[in-house]
């Protein structure tokens, strides 16, 4: 409820038992790589607290209400700024979120979906991949998407450095190194072909539309580019690649970042 200045007693306890002034508020989450970490930030607006979402919001049964399995429920959250009433609860929170979905999700974009052979979810995963590699620069996620969508066409493993980050769960590492490689885990696109269970971030709606209109390339690898940019240095064949990998591994070296 909004109290204004110079409201009578009267006129203040007419306004509350009328019951219709709850205030409409700003919620906003942006990057998280689990559903855990979102409850934090949407309870900072809503009535509902932390624990509570949290609990919806990793609960398999939740998930299954609404077509997902718990590794692909992240999907259906997309990094926004969603106008509700203060006092929603998780419950009303969540079934916000499958309008949010169900309105993005036009037919227009299934269709593009089914044309690269991909479910709904299997697009938001590979979005988050995507969404992983270039985090600096938006222009470039067309064409990382293109590589990723040739890797996959052609039944090669995605090998991305940002799946292995997130199966080990060691987000501050700054360099994948070849023990990391080996890690146990579905999330990892080193030892398991196609894309893993589920998304790895949040990837906003911008993302997905990169993959669902993704660049028309030959590229099969990539690797930061030595002046360490941001941006990526695009190969079709693995000996210009292995040229590209040498000159970032001798820029990290440079900058003595080993891990």
């Amino acid at each position: 409820y909004t109290l204004t200045g110079g409201m009578g007693l009267n006129e203040l306890i007419d306004y509350l038992r009328a019951g219709n002034g709850e205030e409409e508020v700003q919620v906003t989450f942006n990057v998280a790589r689990r559903l855990s970490e979102l409850a934090g930030s949407v309870a900072l607006n809503i009535e509902a607290d932390s624990a509570q979402i949290a609990h919806k919001l990793t609960d398999p049964e939740v998930a299954k209400k609404y077509g997902f399995s718990s590794a692909t429920f992240i999907a259906m959250f997309f990094p926004d700024t969603y106008k509700m009433e203060w006092d929603t609860d998780a419950d009303e929170f969540i079934a916000r979120m499958a309008q949010e979905y169900k309105r993005f999700w036009s037919e227009d974009r299934i269709q593009k979906a089914r044309q690269y052979g991909l479910s709904q979810s299997e697009v938001s995963t590979l979005a988050s991949i995507v969404q992983a590699e270039q985090q600096v620069h938006p222009d470039e996620r067309k064409v990382i998407a293109g590589l990723y969508l040739n890797r996959l066409k052609k039944g090669m493993r995605l090998q991305s450095d940002p799946t292995v980050v997130y199966a080990v769960g060691d987000f501050s590492i700054n360099r994948v190194l070849t023990k990391h490689l080996s890690t146990p885990s579905p999330y990892n696109t080193y030892i398991n072909a196609g894309l893993p269970p589920g998304p790895i971030n949040l990837p906003s709606k911008q993302t997905i539309d990169a993959v669902l209109n993704a660049d028309k390339n030959n590229y099969i690898f990539m690797c930061a580019k030595a002046d360490v940019s941001g941006y990526h240095a695009f190969a079709t064949n693995l000996s210009e690649h292995n040229r590209n990998a040498r000159a970032f591994q001798k820029a990290l070296n440079d900058r003595k970042i080993y891990k």
